[in-house]
């Protein structure tokens, strides 16, 4: 079992999924980032690093990139990119990844916790997501989503996910938490 003192949780403190991330975090005694940048409102105000024009333009992506990954359009609109730019971050920041939301029949995932996987997958790192319609955990492996009871095991992971976190989502989060660190302090 990890000690929970030397892990930090990546997130971007919004609404639903990230900001639960981020209360569970904070219960569990781990440190939590939570990256913006300028005009963008949180949820969650713990940990805040807001992201310049600078460091956002380090996670830029081709929009066209984004939508082929995606199986979706985005247009060029400058708040979905930098909601992209920012996701970028977290998910450089922290070696495994956990969102809650829909996976859908192409296996992306819906919406723009759907980038925070993609990137997951592209650099190769551990990703699970609850999915909220299923009520399951589901870990990518070998080109598939597989069942799965996911922990956390490494020191520096990412919590994000859909801002209409169900019941069930948030007892997924909690068993998470649990079943990697134990009882909350």
């Amino acid at each position: 079992m990890l000690n929970k003192g030397n892990c930090t949780l990546y997130s971007g403190g919004l609404k639903g999924a990230e900001s639960y991330f981020g209360e569970l975090a904070e219960k569990w005694g781990i440190k939590e980032v939570n990256f913006t940048f300028p005009g963008h409102k949180v949820d969650r105000e713990k940990n805040v690093v807001t992201l310049s024009d600078e460091d956002l333009k380090r996670g830029d992506i081709s929009m066209e990139l984004a939508s082929k990954m995606m199986g979706r359009s985005y247009y060029e609109s400058e708040k979905i990119r930098k909601v992209l730019q920012t996701i970028f971050h977290m998910v450089n920041s922290g070696h495994q990844i956990f969102v809650v939301g829909t996976i859908q029949d192409d296996n992306t995932v819906k919406g723009g916790t759907g980038w925070a996987v993609e990137l997951a997958k592209l650099f190769n790192r551990p990703v699970s997501v609850y999915g909220q319609v299923r009520k399951n955990w589901y870990t990518w492996s070998n080109g598939a989503w597989e069942e799965d009871s996911p922990r956390i095991e490494h020191e520096t992971f990412v919590g994000s996910g859909t801002r209409f976190l169900t019941d069930d989502g948030m007892k997924a989060i909690e068993k998470l938490f649990e079943d990697s660190f134990g009882a909350s302090k």
